[in-house]
């Protein structure tokens, strides 16, 4: 079975690190003809027609220049322009999920230099000051790093691991195996999805599965495995998707955590996402896939 949502790093381009420290060389191909640029105000982006809306460097305004890479013979690059000043209405530019949701084939395209220039945008966002200091920070290395103008500190961005499980019980393909699927209070009615959780300081993501199950369903996971991973600039995670075997279905939910948790069959879930009175997600995030490969088959609705 082909999972897209854990394609949309595929066709990665070449981020060409050394590069970034060469101001020559960047300044050449920033002029080149064949360079494209995304304008990215604050962190939002405007599609167009579900795509990104890559231009020629020379026609996008003045802001930040980050060098993302080469890939099919050209190099691409995103302007970070303030809100205040980009072009269009304020309205046509949207956060890089609503505008992954909303397009037609719930991707878009180039998700990889997507996810390199949105990441980078959310982390000069939120990163205004030495965090040392307090003094001004400046970008260098093509807006791969920040260095404080009064005590020297670089920074970097930085990207927070997180896992996100499909807990099962039960005979492996048995009638009666159960995968554990939560809603979080916030979420429209009916939608499940797998649990997940940020990986703490000194901690395996073996042991950060176990003890997020348990902490919001009371739940105890013994074997843990790999499933894949995906990017997930949200502002700034890494997903790590994992599967584990609990070891009973016994439930204990931390409503401070999330709302609901349950366990469904293959069967329950086929015929009450048919139904609509469950949804689980079908676009983009990983967990889809983590879905989708104990399902063995496909699920109606989207989120």
């Amino acid at each position: 079975m082909s999972f897209p949502h854990l394609d949309v790093a595929a066709n990665a381009h070449d981020r060409a690190g050394a590069r970034r420290y060469d101001d020559d060389w960047l300044a050449e191909q920033w002029g080149a003809a064949s360079a494209r640029a995304l304008v990215i105000s604050g962190t939002r982006i405007r599609p167009v027609d579900g795509a990104a809306d890559w231009h020629p460097t020379d026609a996008v305004p003045e802001g930040l220049r980050v060098f993302l890479g080469e890939r099919d013979g050209r190099t691409w690059w995103a302007t970070l322009v303030d809100p205040d000043h980009a072009p269009g209405d304020r309205g046509e530019w949207l956060g890089l999920r609503q505008a992954m949701w909303t397009s037609a084939s719930g991707a878009l395209e180039d998700s990889a230099l997507l996810f390199h220039a949105v990441g980078l945008a959310e982390w000069h966002d939120a990163t205004r000051f030495c965090p040392r200091c307090a003094g001004a920070l400046q970008a260098r290395a093509a807006g791969h790093e920040l260095q404080c103008s009064d005590c020297g500190k670089t920074q970097f961005p930085r990207t927070d691991p997180a896992v996100i499980m499909a807990v099962t019980h039960g005979q492996p393909g048995a009638e009666d195996e159960a995968i554990l699927l939560g809603r979080q209070a916030a979420w429209p009615p009916g939608r499940y999805s797998t649990l997940a959780g940020f990986v703490e300081p000194g901690e395996t993501l073996e042991d950060a599965v176990r003890r997020e199950v348990w902490e919001e369903t009371g739940v105890v996971v013994g074997d843990v495995g790999y499933f894949g991973n995906q990017p997930w600039p949200f502002p700034s995670s890494l997903m790590l998707g994992m599967v584990g075997r609990a070891q009973a279905r016994d439930l204990t939910i931390d409503h401070s955590e999330i709302e609901d948790a349950r366990w469904f069959t293959r069967a329950e879930l086929q015929r009450q996402s048919e139904e609509g009175s469950v949804l689980v997600p079908t676009r983009v995030s990983i967990a889809s896939s983590l879905v989708l490969a104990w399902h063995g088959g496909t699920l109606p609705g989207t989120w």
